[in-house]
């Protein structure tokens, strides 16, 4: 596996197979972290995407896209395909095979906040990061850009009161936390109740025991990322059916496919707007885009690029 992504293990240490220069992290400061990535531009940067599974991802088309219209030469950005057993010692490899940064998704998010040395505060209360960057001397920083992105996307506090979200892993902590944050009153729903009563204690928000009426339906699950389950089976699984979808007037889902998800499908048949992954997937990715790089995210381009599937 670890060879597989250009890394290997020597000695019981990680080291790498090819080796780049190391990269400079994003900082909070804009300037510098525009500094550090005009040194590092054109010198075989490397960022990516951990999950498991990672396949399906977008990110590698669109943050690609994005590097060759603003001529950024010499990045790449790749899957990193890592199972939990070996999250760790990867993370700690990638700093010396020429990463500046990387995303995380299912199910890596809350596993990556603990191994960054720091994190933003805003990861740190949401207690899940989706975006590394890593410094020159190998330390690394968690922060969160799901929280925002999911917010760009979103209606205004006034189209509604109540949110219900669905899910309790990192993608769940993330909205639940954003929507809190922007006024919305947040109830969290996940098939393992005590994960959801855990988080609604950690965050501030409503655990319930079934899917409820809201105004906002946000799905965190991964129910529809393997892209062949029937929409009642896929209902089922968040505990819906496609009547109950009219309780909501506006249902995102942060599951992304080809085609349509099964959930939007049958919400926007029930007269739901519908608000779909891809975009959500654009609007996180360009803030991570632009903490590793301090440009200006093209996001016309990865917008055409997540919903192409961009070479």
């Amino acid at each position: 596996m670890l060879r597989e992504l250009g890394l290997r293990s020597t000695s019981g240490e990680m080291s790498l197979s090819g080796r780049g220069e190391s990269g400079l992290s994003g900082r909070e400061d804009e300037q510098l972290m525009r500094e550090g990535a005009a040194v590092r531009r054109g010198r075989g940067v490397r960022l990516g995407v951990l999950g498991w599974p990672v396949a399906h991802s977008r990110s590698p088309a669109m943050h690609n896209a994005a590097l060759q219209a603003l001529r950024v030469e010499g990045w790449r950005y790749q899957l990193l395909p890592v199972p939990g057993s070996l999250l760790e010692q990867t993370v700690a490899a990638l700093p010396g095979a020429g990463f500046l940064g990387a995303n995380v998704t299912i199910p890596h998010k809350q596993a990556a906040l603990a191994l960054a040395d720091e994190a933003s505060e805003t990861a740190r209360e949401i207690g899940a990061a989706n975006t590394l960057i890593f410094r020159s001397d190998g330390t690394s920083r968690a922060e969160n850009t799901d929280a925002p992105g999911l917010l760009a996307c979103l209606p205004g506090r006034e189209s509604g009161e109540s949110a219900l979200v669905l899910g309790a892993g990192g993608s769940g902590r993330a909205a639940a936390w954003a929507l809190s944050r922007a006024g919305w009153r947040v109830m969290v729903w996940n098939r393992t109740e005590s994960r959801a009563r855990q988080m609604a204690q950690q965050l501030g928000v409503r655990a319930v025991r079934t899917p409820v009426a809201a105004d906002l339906l946000v799905n965190c699950t991964s129910v529809g990322l393997a892209g062949d389950e029937t929409e009642d089976a896929a209902l089922n699984q968040i505990a819906l059916s496609a009547d109950q979808l009219r309780r909501y007037r506006y249902v995102a889902d942060l599951v992304y496919s080809t085609q349509q998800t099964p959930l939007l499908a049958a919400a926007a048949r029930q007269g739901a707007a519908t608000i779909d992954g891809v975009e959500i997937l654009v609007r996180q990715g360009a803030l991570s885009f632009e903490l590793w790089t301090g440009l200006a995210p093209p996001l016309d381009v990865m917008r055409a690029a997540a919903r192409t599937g961009w070479r």
